[in-house]
């Protein structure tokens, strides 16, 4: 399959380093970037089938955790902002659930496609994960599920929404709220989005909807999603290096196996 079977090339000419310039500068202004109905039509609906026949394969989990996504600091009570627990809850399938001959395993591997990302995040290259399980996920949120808010410890964040719920699962985030590299954590201002008094941005994620994200230094989350209708979002995980597999304890974590 070509990829100009799979999105929609004449909207997003991602060959174009006119339109790649264009795609950077949006992203390195605002942190992030949405391609509305990138994927056609066909690709969503072929996506969305597979994911509803293979969703009996999804591992579940509930966890609560801090938005520095870190274990507790002693240092602070329980109630600190580098503390306070927020809740995660999600199903997933895993690289190894997805078929080889899949559209999404296509899209994946295609050389146009990674280079069409790397030059949008300005980066040189594009690898997979050495493991078996952390490159293609699809994640499903059904009513009540939710992902709390978080800094992500990854630089970049390539995902696509498959399904979107009735209402709710919403994407919500804090541009640039601490630097991580500098070790500035800015809890007071991480306290007023946990308390509700900073209001974040949304971004508008209908079905086919590629977006590239930096959440390292931008708080994020999805709220609870509504309504019957499951949430199905696709996360496509590159490493800037090869040979690179997700921990030991973040697969057990995430998945339930290694391998």
């Amino acid at each position: 399959m070509r990829l100009d079977q799979i999105i929609d090339q004449t909207r997003y000419p991602v060959t174009s380093s006119e339109f790649t310039v264009q795609c950077k500068e949006t992203l390195d202004k605002t942190g992030a970037l949405t391609l509305t109905e990138f994927l056609l039509p066909e690709t969503i609906n072929a996506i969305q089938i597979d994911g509803k026949n293979n969703q009996h394969l999804a591992y579940y989990t509930q966890s609560a955790h801090n938005v520095y996504l870190s274990p507790p600091d002693q240092n602070f009570p329980a109630e600190h902002p580098r503390n306070r627990e927020v809740i995660s809850s999600k199903g997933c399938i895993t690289t190894d659930q997805v078929p080889a001959d899949s559209i999404l395993n296509t899209l994946y591997h295609s050389t146009e496609f990674r280079e069409f990302l790397c030059e949008v995040l300005g980066i040189a290259s594009l690898h997979e994960y050495a493991d078996p399980l952390s490159s293609i996920n699809l994640h499903y949120a059904s009513e009540g599920q939710e992902l709390g808010w978080h800094f992500d410890n990854s630089s970049f964040a390539i995902t696509l929404l498959v399904q979107a719920p009735q209402r709710g699962g919403e994407f919500e985030y804090v541009k640039d709220l601490r630097d991580a590299d500098s070790g500035d954590m800015n809890y007071d201002k991480v306290a007023t989005v946990l308390d509700g008094k900073t209001a974040p941005q949304t971004l508008s994620l209908t079905a086919g909807t590629l977006s590239l994200f930096r959440g390292r230094n931008s708080m994020h989350r999805v709220t609870p999603v509504q309504g019957s209708t499951t949430r199905m979002l696709v996360v496509l995980a590159y490493n800037t290096e090869p040979g690179v597999s997700l921990s030991e304890s973040a697969r057990m974590t995430f998945y339930g196996r290694l391998g």
